[in-house]
This record gives structure tokens, sequence and C-alpha cells, in this order.
């Protein structure tokens, strides 16, 4: 039998296929962050119903609670896009695996990720979904990698700006492992 591909090491600590991980962002951080970006959402929408629109498979975990944080009516739809595989570096093509269903012409658009990082794949959002002739969109993003974005992006919501790291924890995966850790961890380079 292979050895399990996540391994809890200490509180902060575990190893993903392998390598060592630390954490970098806790779950209280987090859920501090998340509320507020909740809140003004809120504010901003007061008087409008915004559809949430998350980037499987990423995002789902932000979004729920980015949905739980907003204290005004909104929806839920879904897209699913890879530019990853099983890989920590983006393969810098962006396909699409699942469109959204809702229909988006005239509302208030927040489309949610988990993370920009090149923001090719958060380019390609864009270009698609402006051809359905939305009110307005705006991007709530959990996390940036500044350093990394290739593109021209405005990111109205982010919950935090990064170094150029790889991440894993809070939908975010590695290979399809990791997403269900409650903190977000980083490679371990002293290891």
């Amino acid at each position: 039998m292979p050895p399990p591909a996540l391994e809890h090491h200490s509180e902060d600590r575990i190893s993903v296929r392998g390598e060592p991980f630390r954490v970098y962002i806790d779950r209280d951080r987090i859920r501090s962050r998340v509320e507020e970006l909740g809140e003004r959402i809120s504010r901003d929408y007061r008087d409008q119903r915004p559809i949430l629109i998350g980037v499987l498979n990423g995002a789902y975990i932000f979004l729920a609670d980015l949905m739980r944080a907003i204290s005004i009516d909104c929806e839920v739809d879904f897209m699913k896009l890879s530019s990853y595989g099983a890989e920590k570096i983006s393969s810098g093509s962006v396909r699409s695996l699942k469109e959204i269903d809702a229909d988006i012409t005239g509302r208030h658009v927040i489309i949610v990720e988990d993370i920009v990082d090149t923001g090719l794949s958060m380019e390609y959002i864009l270009d698609t979904l402006s051809r359905e002739r939305p009110a307005s969109m705006q991007v709530a993003t959990m996390l940036h990698k500044a350093a990394a974005t290739k593109v021209d992006l405005e990111l109205r919501y982010v919950g935090f700006e990064i170094d150029n790291l790889f991440v894993v924890g809070y939908g975010l995966d590695y290979g399809q492992v990791g997403r269900n850790l409650k903190d977000i961890f980083i490679l371990d380079a002293s290891v």
C-alpha cells in the first residue's frame, strides 16, 4: 500500500506528497478576513442581489464561507477551468470544463476564486463572462500572487496578497490533496 499523500507532523507542519509544508495563514486570520470581505460586499451591493460565481474546484470552501459572511440576498453558480493539473505551477493554458448555468445578463456578478497568480485564468473568465453582458463584474479572491501576475486585472476583494509561493489548504490543492486543510500552508524550504 502506498504511503498517505497527506501526513500531519504537528499542528503547524505537514507533508503533502512527501514534501514538507508549514502554516502560512492560520484559520483564525482566514475567518476574520473572510468576514471583513463579506461585510464589504454587503455594503457595496446593499441595493442589489449579486450572483457569486465560484471557480471549481478550489474556490468552493472560500465561496461557502464568504456567502455566509454576506448579509444581503445573493445567488450562486459555478464554473470549472483547468490550468494546473497535478503540477505546482500553472501550465499557462486555460480550458473550460464546466460553464455557468445562470443567465447573468444585466446581473451584478462577483467571480470567486481561491487564488490569482498568473491571472490568465481570471482574464479568460472575465472575457468569457463579459459576452453575457452582466451589469457589472468584480473579482473576489482569497489569495493574490501579485509578483506572478502577467496580465492587468482589477481584483476588488482580496483576502491576502502573498509572495510567489506554492500554497495548499483551504480549498487549494497539490494534485487534489490538501483542499480540506483549515489553514493555508506553504512549501517549507527550510527542511
